[in-house]
């Protein structure tokens, strides 16, 4: 192996052009030095034919913003998650009007930024047209051997212009040079403008990993080195890496955990969006006039949030949950949530209420739709927040409505190929409802656990209890949290069964069934249509037991109750 010493002009007149790799012969995935192993370079014909064809979503003459990354841009060989694992290229498009500019991830597992820039940068340089824009964010996989047989993707640390190794490359079996990363971004730079398109250089994503003087997420050195170049080279610059890293560092060791998923680079989908979301804040908050075209064409970057009228000196409750909390609450002979009720107990001169239930929903599909996150996106310090779900939480987990989830109050997941085609990672109730919990309390607002409305079902001439299922799932998470728990389930259930239980039921099978019907019709009254909504008067029964819960509780609630 040979060192060289090239001037800094003499090296940027430099063309490195790409070799004749085999992609559909290559050795199978290995371990690298960050103890990760990649799941591409198996199938790179596929992840090839998976990625789009550079340019081929260009809309008429409209431009294109390209993403040049690596697995923690697009993870996977097809990117779509079937490892559990997500890169944030997947969710930058939501950020884009798509009838203005659209967005192509040519991101790839494994990828530094020479390999990409060898095998294939040349194919997206070509497609570039003027007006588009790539967004250049890699620099995870640049350690490691120069050239050895498998990989050959190390690169020269720092941004030194002068400094090469020249080698024989075992992968591409020839000679080959080996830069420095910052002449691998100005490489990028300068062939981009070439084309009459925009560069911006984004730092990396953080890593799984503390820094043991700070207590704070690491943050990369690769961070320091794009920021010199975008500065010396004029080219906009969004510092990810920090943008994600504070938030990871604002987040319980718990919640920083499960942005991740396998290892401690590679996403979870929670992980990806947030990245997605930080790179998207960067351009938008940008004051770099270069940015301005492309922030015209954004879109979805404010934090989307519950329309609530805060007053001073009044905090607000919101009321999380399914139908059973919030129906369609406007015709008297309809089907009511109890939350609708709720001014009924509370005192409104004292705290404001916003209910942001949603009909069918459960702990799951309410965090993916992104109703959690209007809600966590209101959160002020002093607020309360009511987590009622399980209706509909067990339930099919792969088909269209995907609501379901594990029946279990365990820190469990499974990736799912769902009915669509898609994948997901499910988790357990227990686990949604802590991430709930934990992110109200992120906030400095306080959470309080509801267990679910009984419904008009009498086995033995006694209301339901489903103490066995749920109510235990509930009673673990709150032995494992510690949050305020209001078993609305057993006093609403208290409540029926006192006025309508059968002391003792006929021996008789028959007679005893149709004693059971007589029961469940009469108790119908507080129900409507089925056997779980409630009637506008059993509503107001729910909201009840709410009320006379949080004073059995002596939650901080109770003053805000009516007298």
């Amino acid at each position: 192996m040979k060192k060289q010493f090239f001037t800094a002009m003499a090296l940027l007149t430099v063309t490195l052009t790409a070799g004749g790799q085999a992609f559909d012969n290559l050795p199978d995935p290995i371990e690298d030095v960050n103890k990760v192993v990649d799941n591409t370079p198996d199938s790179i014909a596929k992840a090839l034919m998976s990625r789009p064809k550079p340019g081929s979503t260009r809309k008429a003459d409209h431009p294109v913003l390209f993403l040049i990354g690596n697995s923690t841009m697009r993870n996977g060989t097809r990117g779509d998650g079937s490892n559990g694992q997500w890169g944030w290229g997947y969710y930058a498009s939501q950020y884009f009007d798509a009838e203005q500019i659209t967005v192509e991830n040519q991101a790839l597992g494994g990828m530094s930024t020479r390999t990409f820039y060898t095998d294939l940068w040349p194919a997206v340089r070509d497609a570039l047209h003027a007006g588009d824009w790539v967004v250049v964010s890699i620099g995870h996989n640049d350690n490691g051997e120069f050239f050895d047989q498998r990989r050959a993707r190390a690169v020269i640390p720092g941004i030194d212009p002068d400094t090469c190794y020249t080698g024989f490359n075992q992968r591409t079996q020839r000679q080959d040079t080996v830069y420095s990363y910052g002449t691998y971004l100005r490489l990028y730079i300068r062939e981009i403008r070439a084309r009459g398109a925009n560069p911006i250089l984004m730092s990396l994503t953080p890593r799984d990993a503390y820094d043991d003087r700070t207590g704070k997420i690491v943050r990369k050195p690769q961070t320091e080195w794009a920021a010199y170049v975008a500065a010396t080279e004029g080219v906009p610059f969004v510092d990810l890496n920090e943008r994600s890293a504070q938030k990871l560092d604002s987040y319980s060791p718990w919640k920083e955990k499960y942005h991740f998923f396998g290892d401690k680079i590679h996403t979870s989908k929670y992980g990806a969006e947030m990245n997605a979301r930080s790179a998207a804040e960067g351009l938008w908050e940008s004051p770099n006039p270069q940015l301005r075209p492309l922030q015209a064409m954004m879109q979805n970057v404010p934090l989307k949030t519950k329309a609530v009228k805060r007053e001073p000196g009044k905090p607000v409750l919101f009321f999380t949950g399914d139908s059973t909390v919030k129906n369609a609450d406007n015709d008297d002979d309809g089907m009511w949530g109890w939350a609708s009720q709720a001014a009924t107990v509370f005192d409104e001169t004292k705290i404001t209420l916003c209910n942001a239930a949603r009909a069918g929903r459960s702990t799951r599909s309410f965090i993916r739709e992104g109703l959690w996150d209007e809600v966590y996106n209101s959160l002020q310090p002093g607020d309360f927040v009511t987590i009622q779900f399980g209706h509909n939480d067990i339930c099919p987990i792969t088909d269209k409505k995907a609501r379901g989830v594990i029946a279990s109050s365990d820190d469990t997941c499974h990736v799912y190929k769902l009915d669509n085609g898609t994948y997901e990672v499910v988790y357990s109730f227990g686990w949604y409802l802590k991430k709930m919990i934990d992110d109200v309390r992120e906030k400095g607002a306080t959470p309080i656990l509801v267990s679910l409305t009984p419904r008009n079902e009498w086995p033995g001439g006694r209301v339901e209890r489903r103490d066995d299922s749920y109510g235990r799932w509930y009673r673990d998470v709150v032995r494992q949290t510690g949050v305020e728990f209001i078993d609305m389930h057993n006093i609403s259930a208290d409540f029926l069964d006192k006025k309508f239980a059968a002391k003792r039921l006929p021996d008789d099978k028959e007679k005893a069934k149709a004693e059971v019907a007589r029961i469940k019709e009469r108790a119908g009254k507080y129900f409507k249509k089925d056997h779980t909504h409630a009637s506008k008067l059993g509503a107001q029964m729910n909201a009840q037991s709410m009320a006379r819960g949080l004073r059995q509780a002596g939650s901080p609630l109770v003053k805000y109750l009516k007298k």
